[in-house]
């Protein structure tokens, strides 16, 4: 019940603020803005790299070899 009445809530805020918006934006160099685009409720894109095996090296790389070796012995990992 609570939820519904935040989605309710956020529906009506959503639409004033992308009405708000598309009154300041540049119509030549942005498209119209949705409710959608406002609404904490609304699936957002995923964006973002899949981890993939071939990948997963480079993250190790940036993460873990990059770490210098006393920070990673306070944290208890060898």
């Amino acid at each position: 019940m609570a939820e519904a009445k935040a989605r309710d809530e956020w529906a009506h805020t959503s639409c004033v603020l992308a009405m708000i918006a598309n009154a300041h934006r540049d119509p030549k160099k942005t498209r119209a803005y949705r409710p959608s685009d406002f609404s904490p409720f609304e699936k957002k894109r995923k964006q973002g790299i899949a981890i993939t095996p071939g990948n997963i090296g480079l993250l190790k790389t940036v993460f873990v070899d990059a770490c210098p070796r006393a920070a990673r012995r306070r944290g208890g990992s060898k």
